[in-house]
Protein backbone atom coordinates (compact mmCIF):
# COMPACT_ATOMS: atom_id res chain seq x y z
CA UNK A 1 0.00 0.00 0.00
CA UNK A 2 0.92 3.36 -0.49
CA UNK A 3 1.01 5.96 1.94
CA UNK A 4 0.66 9.92 2.17
CA UNK A 5 0.62 12.34 4.86
CA UNK A 6 -0.75 15.01 3.55
CA UNK A 7 0.18 18.01 6.33
CA UNK A 8 2.80 16.65 7.67
CA UNK A 9 2.94 18.66 10.97
CA UNK A 10 4.21 17.46 14.03
CA UNK A 11 1.24 14.73 14.18
CA UNK A 12 1.65 13.95 10.42
CA UNK A 13 5.13 13.53 10.33
CA UNK A 14 5.52 11.28 13.52
CA UNK A 15 3.30 8.91 12.15
CA UNK A 16 5.10 9.15 8.72
CA UNK A 17 7.99 8.97 10.51
CA UNK A 18 6.73 5.70 12.38
CA UNK A 19 5.61 3.91 9.16
CA UNK A 20 8.73 4.81 7.23
CA UNK A 21 10.97 3.62 9.97
CA UNK A 22 9.03 0.12 9.86
CA UNK A 23 9.53 -0.16 5.89
CA UNK A 24 6.12 1.19 4.71
CA UNK A 25 5.99 3.21 1.54
CA UNK A 26 4.81 6.57 2.72
CA UNK A 27 5.60 10.36 1.21
CA UNK A 28 5.15 13.10 3.55
CA UNK A 29 3.66 16.66 2.00
CA UNK A 30 4.78 19.56 4.00
CA UNK A 31 6.09 22.92 3.57
CA UNK A 32 8.63 25.49 4.07
CA UNK A 33 11.74 24.84 6.36
CA UNK A 34 9.94 21.71 7.99
CA UNK A 35 10.21 20.53 3.86
CA UNK A 36 13.21 21.48 3.44
CA UNK A 37 14.46 20.10 6.80
CA UNK A 38 13.00 16.84 5.92
CA UNK A 39 14.48 16.91 2.61
CA UNK A 40 17.72 17.50 4.13
CA UNK A 41 17.85 15.30 7.10
CA UNK A 42 15.26 13.10 7.26
CA UNK A 43 12.15 13.49 10.09
CA UNK A 44 14.70 13.57 13.48
CA UNK A 45 11.90 12.08 16.24
CA UNK A 46 13.09 12.61 19.75
CA UNK A 47 11.05 10.51 22.37
CA UNK A 48 11.47 8.38 25.71
CA UNK A 49 10.44 5.48 23.52
CA UNK A 50 13.97 5.72 21.37
CA UNK A 51 15.70 8.76 19.50
CA UNK A 52 15.32 7.94 15.49
CA UNK A 53 15.69 9.14 11.86
CA UNK A 54 13.35 8.27 8.95
CA UNK A 55 13.73 8.99 5.62
CA UNK A 56 10.58 9.14 3.73
CA UNK A 57 9.87 10.33 0.58
CA UNK A 58 9.03 14.04 1.29
CA UNK A 59 7.56 16.16 -1.43
CA UNK A 60 6.08 20.09 -1.62
CA UNK A 61 3.57 19.71 -4.30
CA UNK A 62 1.07 16.41 -4.24
CA UNK A 63 1.04 16.96 -8.03
CA UNK A 64 4.62 14.67 -8.31
CA UNK A 65 3.13 12.19 -5.91
CA UNK A 66 0.33 10.75 -8.08
CA UNK A 67 -2.64 7.97 -6.66
CA UNK A 68 -2.27 6.56 -3.28
CA UNK A 69 -4.16 3.97 -1.25
CA UNK A 70 -4.28 5.93 1.87
CA UNK A 71 -4.25 9.57 2.43
CA UNK A 72 -3.18 10.67 5.83
CA UNK A 73 -5.35 14.66 6.63
CA UNK A 74 -2.72 15.53 8.92
CA UNK A 75 -3.70 19.57 9.02
CA UNK A 76 -5.52 21.10 11.82
CA UNK A 77 -8.95 21.34 11.08
CA UNK A 78 -8.63 25.18 10.15
CA UNK A 79 -5.99 24.22 6.86
CA UNK A 80 -8.72 21.56 5.28
CA UNK A 81 -10.18 23.67 3.23
CA UNK A 82 -7.64 25.33 1.92
CA UNK A 83 -5.97 21.47 1.44
CA UNK A 84 -8.52 19.32 -0.06
CA UNK A 85 -9.31 20.82 -3.21
CA UNK A 86 -5.51 19.81 -4.07
CA UNK A 87 -5.47 16.82 -3.20
CA UNK A 88 -7.48 15.59 -6.65
CA UNK A 89 -3.88 14.25 -8.25
CA UNK A 90 -3.61 11.88 -5.30
CA UNK A 91 -6.57 10.43 -5.67
CA UNK A 92 -7.10 6.88 -6.98
CA UNK A 93 -11.27 5.10 -7.76
CA UNK A 94 -10.75 3.32 -4.00
CA UNK A 95 -8.28 6.26 -2.23
CA UNK A 96 -9.27 6.31 1.66
CA UNK A 97 -8.77 9.49 3.74
CA UNK A 98 -8.43 9.32 7.04
CA UNK A 99 -8.96 12.57 9.14
CA UNK A 100 -6.98 13.36 12.29
CA UNK A 101 -8.62 16.57 13.17
CA UNK A 102 -9.54 17.39 16.80
CA UNK A 103 -13.22 18.35 17.05
CA UNK A 104 -16.26 17.68 15.52
CA UNK A 105 -14.80 16.62 11.98
CA UNK A 106 -16.56 17.65 8.75
CA UNK A 107 -18.19 14.43 7.97
CA UNK A 108 -19.62 13.56 10.75
CA UNK A 109 -23.13 14.22 10.49
CA UNK A 110 -23.06 12.29 6.61
CA UNK A 111 -24.68 9.02 7.23
CA UNK A 112 -26.01 10.10 10.45
CA UNK A 113 -29.57 9.59 9.87
CA UNK A 114 -32.87 11.31 11.60
CA UNK A 115 -33.38 14.72 11.46
CA UNK A 116 -29.69 16.01 11.90
CA UNK A 117 -28.15 13.52 8.50
CA UNK A 118 -26.23 15.89 6.27
CA UNK A 119 -25.93 18.56 8.55
CA UNK A 120 -23.27 21.33 7.61
CA UNK A 121 -21.53 23.51 10.53
CA UNK A 122 -19.79 26.49 9.18
CA UNK A 123 -17.67 26.87 11.17
CA UNK A 124 -16.09 23.29 10.40
CA UNK A 125 -16.52 23.30 7.01
CA UNK A 126 -17.18 26.96 5.54
CA UNK A 127 -19.30 27.34 2.16
CA UNK A 128 -19.22 23.15 2.00
CA UNK A 129 -15.56 23.55 0.90
CA UNK A 130 -14.32 20.08 2.27
CA UNK A 131 -17.64 18.03 1.40
CA UNK A 132 -18.07 18.63 -1.82
CA UNK A 133 -13.95 17.95 -2.48
CA UNK A 134 -14.10 14.41 -0.57
CA UNK A 135 -16.65 11.78 -0.78
CA UNK A 136 -18.39 10.34 2.31
CA UNK A 137 -17.41 6.84 1.01
CA UNK A 138 -13.72 7.81 1.07
CA UNK A 139 -13.83 8.27 4.50
CA UNK A 140 -11.98 6.67 7.72
CA UNK A 141 -12.33 8.27 11.49
CA UNK A 142 -9.62 8.85 13.56
CA UNK A 143 -9.06 9.95 17.07
CA UNK A 144 -5.39 10.23 17.98
CA UNK A 145 -4.31 10.20 21.41
CA UNK A 146 -0.67 10.97 21.68
CA UNK A 147 0.88 14.18 22.31
CA UNK A 148 3.80 15.46 19.61
CA UNK A 149 4.98 18.72 18.88
CA UNK A 150 7.86 20.33 16.50
CA UNK A 151 10.93 21.94 18.16
CA UNK A 152 13.02 22.58 15.39
CA UNK A 153 12.10 21.93 11.25
CA UNK A 154 12.57 18.91 10.98
CA UNK A 155 12.99 17.31 14.63
CA UNK A 156 9.82 15.83 16.35
CA UNK A 157 9.20 15.57 20.49
CA UNK A 158 7.03 13.28 21.20
CA UNK A 159 5.93 13.57 24.32
CA UNK A 160 3.41 10.73 25.60
CA UNK A 161 1.05 8.50 24.30
CA UNK A 162 1.01 5.96 21.29
CA UNK A 163 -2.37 5.25 20.23
CA UNK A 164 -4.58 6.31 17.13
CA UNK A 165 -8.29 4.63 17.05
CA UNK A 166 -9.97 3.83 13.57
CA UNK A 167 -13.31 3.75 12.65
CA UNK A 168 -15.60 3.75 9.92
CA UNK A 169 -18.56 6.50 10.65
CA UNK A 170 -20.94 3.96 10.26
CA UNK A 171 -19.87 1.61 12.41
CA UNK A 172 -19.05 -1.01 9.90
CA UNK A 173 -15.19 -3.36 10.26
CA UNK A 174 -14.01 -3.14 6.94
CA UNK A 175 -10.92 -4.77 5.56
CA UNK A 176 -9.33 -1.18 4.64
CA UNK A 177 -9.56 -0.30 8.36
CA UNK A 178 -7.81 -3.66 9.14
CA UNK A 179 -5.04 -3.13 6.88
CA UNK A 180 -4.65 0.34 7.88
CA UNK A 181 -4.69 -0.39 11.76
CA UNK A 182 -2.50 -3.63 11.01
CA UNK A 183 0.14 -1.29 9.61
CA UNK A 184 -0.14 1.40 12.22
CA UNK A 185 0.60 -1.52 14.84
CA UNK A 186 3.69 -2.96 12.72
CA UNK A 187 5.10 0.70 13.14
CA UNK A 188 5.00 0.61 16.99
CA UNK A 189 1.48 2.38 17.29
CA UNK A 190 -1.55 0.81 18.77
CA UNK A 191 -4.51 1.30 16.73
CA UNK A 192 -7.56 -0.21 17.84
CA UNK A 193 -10.83 -0.47 15.90
CA UNK A 194 -13.96 1.01 17.17
CA UNK A 195 -17.82 0.17 15.90
CA UNK A 196 -18.68 4.10 17.96
CA UNK A 197 -16.28 5.95 16.44
CA UNK A 198 -18.83 8.72 17.01
CA UNK A 199 -19.38 8.34 20.21
CA UNK A 200 -15.77 8.30 21.30
CA UNK A 201 -15.29 12.04 19.34
CA UNK A 202 -16.95 13.23 22.00
CA UNK A 203 -14.84 12.11 25.06
CA UNK A 204 -12.03 14.17 23.19
CA UNK A 205 -14.46 16.92 22.54
CA UNK A 206 -14.99 17.05 26.21
CA UNK A 207 -11.49 18.16 26.00
CA UNK A 208 -11.31 20.24 23.30
CA UNK A 209 -13.93 22.34 24.28
CA UNK A 210 -12.86 23.03 27.29
CA UNK A 211 -8.98 22.79 28.30
CA UNK A 212 -8.04 23.80 24.65
CA UNK A 213 -9.11 27.67 25.14
CA UNK A 214 -8.63 27.49 28.93
CA UNK A 215 -5.52 26.87 28.64
CA UNK A 216 -4.73 29.89 26.03
CA UNK A 217 -6.79 31.97 28.28
CA UNK A 218 -4.71 31.09 31.63
CA UNK A 219 -1.32 30.14 29.61
CA UNK A 220 -1.34 27.12 32.29
CA UNK A 221 -0.65 23.53 32.18
CA UNK A 222 -2.88 20.53 32.64
CA UNK A 223 -2.29 19.90 35.61
CA UNK A 224 -2.20 23.41 36.79
CA UNK A 225 -5.72 23.99 35.66
CA UNK A 226 -7.16 20.46 37.04
CA UNK A 227 -5.99 21.65 40.82
CA UNK A 228 -6.81 25.02 40.70
CA UNK A 229 -10.20 24.70 42.52
CA UNK A 230 -11.89 27.76 40.32
CA UNK A 231 -10.55 27.02 36.89
CA UNK A 232 -11.41 23.16 37.27
CA UNK A 233 -15.13 24.40 38.47
CA UNK A 234 -14.97 26.32 34.99
CA UNK A 235 -13.67 23.43 33.27
CA UNK A 236 -16.70 20.76 34.65
CA UNK A 237 -18.95 23.25 34.08
CA UNK A 238 -18.02 23.65 30.29
CA UNK A 239 -17.84 19.39 29.82
CA UNK A 240 -21.56 18.94 31.41
CA UNK A 241 -22.73 21.55 28.26
CA UNK A 242 -20.94 19.42 26.12
CA UNK A 243 -22.22 16.72 27.92
CA UNK A 244 -25.40 18.02 27.19
CA UNK A 245 -25.10 18.95 23.42
CA UNK A 246 -23.75 15.08 22.74
CA UNK A 247 -26.64 13.65 24.61
CA UNK A 248 -29.11 15.63 22.26
CA UNK A 249 -27.59 13.63 19.77
CA UNK A 250 -28.08 10.75 20.86
CA UNK A 251 -24.63 9.86 22.10
CA UNK A 252 -23.82 8.09 25.00
CA UNK A 253 -20.32 8.93 26.67
CA UNK A 254 -18.26 5.73 27.53
CA UNK A 255 -16.37 7.51 30.47
CA UNK A 256 -17.77 10.29 32.87
CA UNK A 257 -16.84 13.95 32.93
CA UNK A 258 -15.01 13.15 36.53
CA UNK A 259 -12.61 9.69 34.36
CA UNK A 260 -12.23 12.22 31.89
CA UNK A 261 -10.81 15.19 33.70
CA UNK A 262 -8.53 12.91 35.76
CA UNK A 263 -6.52 11.17 33.31
CA UNK A 264 -6.12 14.93 32.10
CA UNK A 265 -4.26 15.69 35.12
CA UNK A 266 -2.24 12.83 35.04
CA UNK A 267 -0.53 14.61 32.34
CA UNK A 268 0.96 16.80 33.72
CA UNK A 269 2.99 19.65 33.36
CA UNK A 270 1.99 19.71 29.18
CA UNK A 271 0.66 22.59 27.53
CA UNK A 272 -2.64 21.94 25.03
CA UNK A 273 -2.30 22.25 21.31
CA UNK A 274 -4.00 25.53 21.44
CA UNK A 275 -1.57 27.20 24.28
CA UNK A 276 1.05 25.89 21.72
CA UNK A 277 -0.12 27.19 18.91
CA UNK A 278 -0.85 30.66 20.38
CA UNK A 279 3.06 31.00 21.97
CA UNK A 280 4.55 29.91 18.61
CA UNK A 281 2.07 32.68 16.62
CA UNK A 282 0.07 30.28 14.78
CA UNK A 283 -3.61 30.29 14.18
CA UNK A 284 -5.62 28.37 16.82
CA UNK A 285 -8.21 25.56 16.13
CA UNK A 286 -11.18 27.41 18.28
CA UNK A 287 -13.79 27.44 15.58
CA UNK A 288 -13.56 23.68 14.82
CA UNK A 289 -13.23 22.84 18.74
CA UNK A 290 -15.26 25.08 20.67
CA UNK A 291 -16.89 27.35 17.86
CA UNK A 292 -18.30 23.93 16.20
CA UNK A 293 -19.68 22.84 19.73
CA UNK A 294 -21.83 26.37 20.61
CA UNK A 295 -22.79 26.18 16.71
CA UNK A 296 -24.26 22.34 17.66
CA UNK A 297 -25.78 24.25 20.77
CA UNK A 298 -27.77 26.90 19.03
CA UNK A 299 -29.07 23.75 16.69
CA UNK A 300 -30.41 22.06 19.70
CA UNK A 301 -31.53 24.91 21.47
CA UNK A 302 -28.72 24.75 24.49
CA UNK A 303 -27.61 27.96 26.02
CA UNK A 304 -23.88 27.13 26.97
CA UNK A 305 -23.20 30.23 28.76
CA UNK A 306 -19.73 28.87 30.11
CA UNK A 307 -18.68 27.39 26.93
CA UNK A 308 -19.86 30.55 25.13
CA UNK A 309 -18.38 32.74 27.20
CA UNK A 310 -14.62 31.21 27.41
CA UNK A 311 -15.04 30.86 23.47
CA UNK A 312 -15.94 34.99 23.09
CA UNK A 313 -12.80 35.67 25.30
CA UNK A 314 -10.57 33.42 23.27
CA UNK A 315 -11.87 34.38 19.97
CA UNK A 316 -10.70 38.18 21.24
CA UNK A 317 -7.48 36.83 22.32
CA UNK A 318 -6.64 35.28 19.01
CA UNK A 319 -7.40 38.61 17.16
CA UNK A 320 -5.17 40.27 19.21
CA UNK A 321 -2.28 37.86 18.85
CA UNK A 322 -2.91 38.04 15.22
CA UNK A 323 -2.50 41.62 15.25
CA UNK A 324 1.10 41.07 17.09
CA UNK A 325 4.10 41.52 15.69
CA UNK A 326 6.00 38.34 14.95
CA UNK A 327 8.81 37.99 17.70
Amino acid sequence: MRFLIAGAGAIGAYIGARMAHAGFDVTLFARGPHLRAMQLNGVQVKSSDGDFVARPKICGSLEEVGPVDVVFLGVKAHGLPQLVPQLRPVLGPDTTLVSTQNGIPWWYFQGFGGEWEGLRLERVDPAGVISAAIAARRVVGSIVYFSTEICSPGVIQHIEGNRISLGEPDGARSDRCRQIAEALIASGLRCPITARIRHEIWVKVLGNASLNPVSALTRATLAQMLRDPGVSALIRNIMQEVEAVSGKLGMELPVSIAQRMAGAEKVGEHKTSMLQDLEAGRPMELDALVGAVVELGERVGLPMPYTRTVYSCAKLLAQSAAKQPPK
